[in-house]
């Protein structure tokens, strides 16, 4: 089973800029991880995508160009850069695991999940 642990969240003014990590428990680090968001209210959204190898990722719209997925295999642990925030940032932050081939943006498609870390971004 794997265990996702989130860190790195906070309270930011807007225009600032925070690193999201999430650590995986085991080295069987799935092939795609993810990050989602969820404000209250809302419907958990798809934010980030990266395939086991690094190379594709794949971003929500509402973070392209601000927000960059990357990852460390011999850490078993992906980063969420988030530069330029806004306050409709403000969410609590979620990583994904999933065995799925091909970039996933879904929440049914993954299958393991953290327990979220909250990231407040005032205006």
């Amino acid at each position: 089973q794997v265990q996702l642990v989130e860190s790195g969240g906070g309270l930011v003014q807007a225009g600032g800029s925070l690193r999201l990590s999430c650590a995986a428990s085991t080295r069987t680090f799935s092939s795609q991880m993810g990050w989602f968001r969820q404000a209250p209210g809302t419907e958990r959204e798809f934010v980030a995508a990266i395939v086991w190898s690094g190379v594709n990722t794949h971003y929500a719209d509402a973070v392209k160009g601000r927000f960059t997925i990357s990852r460390d295999n011999a850490k078993n642990t992906v980063y969420l850069q988030m530069n330029s925030l806004k306050p409709e940032d403000t969410a609590v932050y979620y990583c994904a695991a999933t065995n799925r081939f091909g970039i996933a943006t879904m929440v049914s498609n993954y299958d393991h999940w953290g327990q979220g870390t909250q990231v407040t971004v005032s205006s």
